[in-house]
């Protein structure tokens, strides 16, 4: 079976006086990477996992930390050992 990477990104929105608690806490999490962020309590966060299930795992998590109100899907890109890649 080949090696894959699947990198997902997705839009979480979080309620803005909990906001710096919310990054914090998604800095402490296993291939979590922050990138945009907006005043409102909107961030834009990029996972890279092994495993298809772990990027719902992720979601779920990230659902369920205080002071999150969403966490949604916006891509979902699978690359392999050659560097092909199958977006979803």
């Amino acid at each position: 079976m080949e090696k894959t990477v699947h990198i997902a990104s997705l839009v979480v929105l979080a309620r803005p006086e909990l906001f710096e608690a919310v990054k914090a806490n998604l800095r402490l999490l296993r291939g979590v990477e922050l990138h945009q962020e907006s005043p409102a309590g909107k961030l834009v966060v990029v996972l890279e996992m092994d495993e298809e299930r772990e990027i719902s795992e992720r979601i779920s998590q990230i659902n369920g930390l205080p002071g999150v109100l969403n966490a949604a899907l916006v891509y979902h890109e699978i690359l392999d050992l050659t560097g092909e890649s199958t977006c979803l």
